[in-house]
């Protein structure tokens, strides 16, 4: 249980994510923020705790960097830039099931019928808390935002199959931080160029991001995945909507209504549901 809770407020922060880049970042810099958010306080990390990959490490330590950071920063952020926040969180949201499919192929699960069922529930809850009639679709937006959950679905279950982090949590987050930010950072300057100008705002932004919501949460979220069953982890990400659902309440006033109450529900039994699928279906 305690892996669980610790894994589970990497989620609770992403959730924050959104209104922290449509609030506090400078507009239509996609690439750019990715790459702020990745390098910075990867690079910090290194440099605090001085290990570098051994052995098979690199070439693991890269591909999860490029699915983990390098992609899938790029492919969200353009997609959050595009989209409402809630078709964000919607197509997000179809991680669990993706990762089901992904653990059938690579690593032997079963295909659980409470997986199915969970995932469903999970998907339904994110539509009733955060779809909106009005919403807009953009086609390269939900393009963007389908592969990246694709991306990151997959290197969750690539974690997973090759076994226990060779070192500490922040340590194995810095690999990949520096590996996917160092991607980023040449294409953000060749599509986007230097910001002219960056007020207090853009920089607390861009520090929240860095240190709370990427060294901080994704340090948790890779322990999570080492010591936690891959339905258990997966589904702890339906958290991310939840959370945002809840700045609005707390922040703005607003009110949830009985259909996003009811996704909050469904959500909580996606959740409880995954901790149930039986011991012969898991890693």
């Amino acid at each position: 249980m305690r892996d669980v809770l610790l894994t589970a407020i990497a989620p609770v922060v992403w959730g924050t994510t959104y209104v922290v880049t449509t609030e506090f970042l400078p507009a239509r810099r996609p690439l750019t923020t990715a790459a702020l958010r990745a390098l910075p306080i990867g690079l910090l990390l290194l440099v605090v705790f001085r290990q570098l990959p051994k052995g098979e490490w690199w070439y693991r330590a890269a591909i999860l960097g490029a699915l983990n950071i390098g992609f899938y920063f790029a492919l969200l952020f353009i997609g959050a830039y595009r989209l409402p926040g809630g078709v964000v969180a919607v197509v997000v949201a179809i991680q669990p099931l993706v990762v089901a499919f992904l653990a059938y192929f690579l690593l032997g699960e079963n295909l659980a019928w409470m997986k199915i069922v969970a995932a469903i529930l999970g998907m339904g809850g994110v539509s009733l808390i955060v779809l909106k009639p009005s919403a807009h679709l953009d086609t390269i937006g939900l393009a963007a935002v389908f592969a990246g959950t694709l991306m990151m679905a997959t290197a969750t279950v690539l974690l997973k199959r090759w076994g226990k982090l060779p070192v500490p949590p922040l340590v194995f987050t810095s690999w990949q931080l520096v590996f996917g930010g160092l991607m980023l950072a040449p294409a953000a300057l060749i599509a986007e160029g230097i910001p002219s100008q960056m007020s207090a705002t853009n920089v607390f932004g861009y520090i929240y991001l860095g240190v709370v919501g990427t060294g901080l949460a994704y340090a948790l979220w890779f322990q999570g995945i080492s010591r936690l069953n891959v339905s258990t982890v997966v589904f702890l990400a339906l958290l991310s909507p939840v959370m945002a659902v809840l700045i609005d309440v707390i922040f703005l006033g607003k009110w949830l209504s009985v259909l996003q109450i009811t996704g909050v529900i469904l959500i909580l039994c996606a959740i409880a549901l995954a901790q149930k699928i039986p011991a012969r279906d898991r890693v």
